[in-house]
């Protein structure tokens, strides 16, 4: 039985390399793409951090966990 890759091997985009590597035309997914467009600065403070986060640890996708400390390390604390 052939796969699909085995019958149209071209169609397949790898998409596991560097932002570098995307075809043309491949936009790259984020998973906090809205927030970046933000206007208020703390937003975008915390875009920026989750986006190093998950540079730093090899991660496309961050747990409720890792977002915690990423806040925390930020300085925001709970009262």
């Amino acid at each position: 039985m052939e796969t699909v890759l085995q019958q149209n091997p071209e169609s397949f985009v790898d998409r596991r390399g560097t932002s570098g590597d995307r075809p043309m035309g491949v936009p790259e997914r984020r998973q906090f793409r809205a927030s970046i467009s933000s206007t208020r600065p703390e937003v975008q403070e915390l875009a920026n951090a989750v986006d190093q986060y998950k540079l730093n640890h090899h991660r496309r996708f961050i747990t409720y966990d890792e977002l915690y400390n990423v806040i925390e390390e930020l300085g925001y604390r709970k009262f």
